[in-house]
């Protein structure tokens, strides 16, 4: 059944038609009457206020929970501490990436999972039988995502715990503005920002509430497009789109870290991915193009006339004065400042590959040095 975010009358005020792609079953708020890259430059210099209601949450709890996600992903699930989160590689029994995951554990036997549009349910599903474990798709919870600098400044005196102490990943049970919420470090912008998961009955006074506190500050509410160019700045993955091979592992999409190679247990996928290991066909990394467009996803790379790969995300950065993409390439040709030619839109242009992320390479927005 198609699902609708209860902020869809904010989102038709501000300019969205919501009448573009959906997003798991979701119409999404692609743009409003604002532009989307001053959008961005409100996120990096100030702050912008997300709906970010689309991901799919999974309430899993019971004696069994912990075994049962123990199972469904890479990471050792065993480890994570209750108010803690953990992003993690989902595969399937051929060692592919097959969701975007995180796992949040909330107590002893209490857990969500936030996943996008790949086969999470039916994997909880099928590890579930015989288990004592409830798994309830929530279809209630409402996710609002306030991202910049200015973020902590405006969310700060409105909580009752200290929230500069709230580190990455972690997440508290509180009130905020009067209402239950659960408030996490955390977002897909590449600066410091929170989530804020609330009930739908209190999502359009959480909102209109975050904005008035955020105005001293200039925050603005900001489209998925915006949202879109920030992650593509940030060099943060998408599923499926960064997979586009329909097999890709995540050693091929430097995503090492979401697979414990200590890890004991059992889990989906478990033979397979080990046994790929170092046996990439192609390198995940960055492409900037001599430019002013974005280059297209499918986009064809090309070194001394040979193809060697593709775009997988593209767009043109006016924050960075950058045509950027995410690119696969066969892994001779992943050094950065590789000369290439890219093909996109009818038209070759030159290129170089790059490093990601393309902002912030050293991460120090999201993890200031010497703060949580």
């Amino acid at each position: 059944m198609p699902r609708n975010s209860i902020l869809n009358d904010r989102h038709v005020e501000l300019g969205s038609k919501l009448d573009g792609d959906t997003w798991n079953d979701m119409p999404i708020p692609w743009s409003y009457r604002t532009c989307p890259h001053d959008e961005v430059v409100a996120v990096r210099s100030r702050a912008g206020l997300y709906d970010v209601t689309a991901l799919n949450i999974i309430n899993v709890s019971g004696p069994d929970a912990e075994s049962v996600l123990d199972r469904l992903v890479a990471i050792d699930v065993t480890g994570i501490k209750p108010g803690t989160s953990r992003l993690a590689a989902e595969l399937d029994e051929n060692g592919a990436i097959c969701d975007d995951i995180m796992i949040i554990r909330d107590s002893k036997t209490e857990f969500r999972v936030s996943h996008g549009s790949g086969k999470t349910p039916q994997q909880l599903a099928m590890l579930a039988k015989g288990k004592d474990v409830k798994i309830e798709s929530d279809q209630d919870v409402h996710i609002l995502s306030l991202q910049g600098p200015k973020s902590l400044d405006i969310l700060a005196p409105h909580l009752g715990f200290k929230l500069a102490d709230l580190p990455y990943f972690k997440h508290e049970k509180t009130t905020l503005f009067g209402c239950d919420v659960y408030v996490a470090r955390g977002g897909y912008s590449g600066e410091r920002g929170y989530e804020v998961y609330c009930a739908a009955k209190d999502a359009v006074h959480l909102w209109d509430s975050i904005l008035e506190a955020g105005k001293p500050f200039g925050v603005i509410p900001a489209s998925w497009n915006s949202l879109e160019l920030t992650r593509m700045e940030a060099g943060l993955l998408f599923f499926p789109f960064e997979m586009p091979e329909g097999d890709t592992t995540p050693w091929e999409v430097n995503m090492g870290w979401g697979v414990d190679l200590d890890k004991k247990g059992d889990y989906i996928g478990k033979d397979a991915v080990l046994k790929l290991r170092g046996r990439e066909r192609v390198k995940h990394t960055g492409l900037v193009c001599d430019s002013a467009e974005a280059p297209a996803s499918g986009a064809k790379i090309l070194k001394d006339g040979k193809e060697i790969g593709i775009v997988t995300s593209g767009s043109f950065s006016r924050n960075l004065m950058l045509s950027i993409g995410m690119v696969h390439v066969k892994p001779e040709f992943s050094q950065a400042g590789t000369q290439v030619d890219v093909v996109s839109n009818g038209k070759t242009v030159k290129g170089r590959i790059a490093r990601t992320p393309f902002y912030d390479p050293m991460r120090l927005r999201t993890h200031p040095e010497g703060a949580k």
